[in-house]
């Protein structure tokens, strides 16, 4: 088991520095609790 240790721990840190990375994405397009800071959505077109 003590084998195993090292790859799940590289593999743990892997996914916590994926999900930073989207975290600091969605805070930028989200405007990080400011929204004057938001970046644009989607504008959707009515049928044109």
């Amino acid at each position: 088991m003590k084998d195993n240790l090292t790859g799940d721990t590289e593999s743990w840190i892997e996914k916590v520095h994926d999900t930073q990375a989207k975290d600091k994405k969605n805070r930028k397009h989200q405007g990080d609790g400011h929204p004057d800071k938001s970046l644009p959505g989607k504008q959707h077109r009515n049928g044109n």
